[in-house]
């Protein structure tokens, strides 16, 4: 154990590359895990889809690590979407995103970023393929229901603005070994 501890910290302060620690499994698995960016969007809530949202993300083997149900702002939802202010849709989406309440959140897991978006499924539902929420759940681009960070670096930026440091709760999970080989 006491092994694994000096590997994780020097992984973290930069003496050691996940290449170099990837031969041990359970290094690896520790260099995989991840956190997202989730927001269940306006049409998400009104819809009362919160609760089985979350579910998929329970059911996946996730941890939730913060949450609020809240009214954002323009200006939050304009620094939000900042990469997208010269689109022609950038005043319908802020506007669409401020017509009820959204629910941020930041989730933890193994490649979270990627299969979260997996899960999701395409921007447009009409690509999305069925067993994703958008391809279940919706119809229209416009009311998406959910909006899911597209890259590491953009998870870290969503969560950096939604949430502060001390609002992102450390815990383990009684069933991680259960669902992470070697944890």
């Amino acid at each position: 154990m006491v092994l694994v501890v000096l590997l994780f910290l020097s992984f973290l302060s930069g003496i050691l590359t996940i290449e170099d620690t990837c031969s041990d499994n359970l290094i690896c698995i520790m260099a995989q895990r991840e956190r997202t960016f989730i927001m269940i969007k306006p049409d998400g809530v009104q819809r009362g889809l919160i609760g089985k949202i979350i579910s998929r993300f329970e059911e996946k083997g996730f941890k939730l690590v913060a949450m609020k149900f809240m009214q954002a702002s323009q200006e939050l939802l304009e620094q939000h979407y900042s990469e997208l202010a010269g689109r022609p849709f950038f005043a319908g989406l802020v506007n669409y995103m401020q017509l009820g309440p959204v629910v941020p959140m930041v989730w933890e897991g193994l490649n979270i970023v990627k299969t979260a978006r997996d899960i999701i499924g395409a921007t447009n539902p009409m690509d999305s393929l069925p067993g994703t929420l958008r391809g279940d759940l919706c119809v229209q681009v416009g009311r998406n229901i959910i909006h899911g960070s597209d890259s590491l670096p953009s998870a870290e930026k969503e969560i950096s603005l939604w949430f502060t440091e001390e609002e992102l709760a450390n815990y383990s999970l009684a069933l991680d070994s259960w669902i992470n080989e070697g944890n």
